[in-house]
């Protein structure tokens, strides 16, 4: 699909682009197989991550770019379920060799990263979009992590690569996908749950059902406040049976946006890519289409340069 070349305004508008590390990490991984360097080693997450992530740039042209990587999980979490995220599969070790040198193409390009022991990257993707919009930068979050819809404001969209439009996910889109607006969204997931996180929802509530309810009531304290409303009797004996549950997945659920960090806009600012250091990157990994187009751009920038 061809683009339209970004207007005037489109070019010095200020954006940042962060980016949820391991899930385009495994989102590479998973979609190119069977690629290796000269010396046999597996490169297909490290070329997959690098394509999508040119990709984003050339769409969205951010001035500031972060990529965030999971940190391990948080541990108010793990106390409230010991269950948390326990069904995830260890991570395949083909891939887990791949994220330092994904690390290494970040570094040579001049890109931000972050990866925080004991922080989940949602927490700090949150943390650090609200800062970024304090500072009155806008913010697009890639990931297709449902639970980011919390976060869309006017000020913060959605990179969802399942969607294949490359639409920004704003409130409309939200509201397309799961029935209810952004603030509504960690009620909702409170109530359906959530299988990937391995977080138990109310019994006989799907996403259908917790839409018409919170458009009826609006919030999880109205619910509970006017359970005697709700015709049903199974639903309000579920939901009155569940009312623990749904408040502790409501702590499980909400992202933490007030984590301690250092943070200074400056340091997210695209910076010039070390050439030399690119180069010998992507001849260790045997990756010569990339690094004919970095040859190409280099004389393009020489002859720009001496004219």
């Amino acid at each position: 699909m061809q683009r339209t070349p970004p207007s005037a305004e489109e070019a010095i508008r200020r954006r940042f682009l962060i980016v949820d590390g391991h899930a385009y990490a495994y989102r590479a991984f998973y979609a190119i197989r069977h690629l290796n360097s000269p010396s046999g080693k597996a490169t297909n997450a490290i070329y997959g991550f690098i394509k999508m992530l040119m990709k984003m740039r050339a769409q969205l042209l951010p001035t500031h770019l972060m990529v965030v990587w999971d940190g391990g999980l948080a541990q108010e979490r793990m106390e409230l379920l010991p269950s948390y995220k326990a069904q995830r599969p260890e991570m395949p070790s083909d891939l887990e060799q791949q994220l330092d040198e994904i690390m290494a193409y970040l570094g040579a390009s001049g890109i931000s990263s972050s990866c925080e022991e004991g922080v989940e990257a949602d927490d700090f993707i949150a943390t650090i979009a609200k800062r970024s919009v304090a500072a009155g930068v806008p913010v697009v979050i890639a990931s297709a992590d449902k639970d980011f819809m919390q976060l869309v404001s006017g000020e913060v969209s959605l990179l969802n690569p399942n969607d294949k439009s490359d639409v920004l996910w704003t409130a409309e889109q939200v509201r397309e996908k799961s029935g209810v607006e952004p603030e509504q969204i960690v009620d909702w997931l409170s109530l359906v749950g959530d299988s990937v996180d391995n977080i138990p929802g109310v019994a006989g509530v799907g996403p259908k059902t917790a839409r018409d309810l919170l458009k009826q009531f609006r919030s999880l304290e109205e619910i509970y406040r006017r359970l005697s409303e709700i015709k049903s009797d199974r639903l309000r004996a579920n939901l009155e049976a569940a009312g623990e549950l749904v408040l502790r997945n409501r702590e499980l659920i909400r992202l933490r946006d007030d984590l301690r960090c250092d943070f200074e806009l400056g340091q997210f600012v695209v910076k010039a890519a070390r050439v030399d250091e690119l180069r010998e990157l992507y001849r260790r990994w045997g990756f010569k289409t990339l690094l004919m187009e970095l040859e190409k751009e280099q004389a393009g920038q020489i002859e720009l340069f001496a004219s």
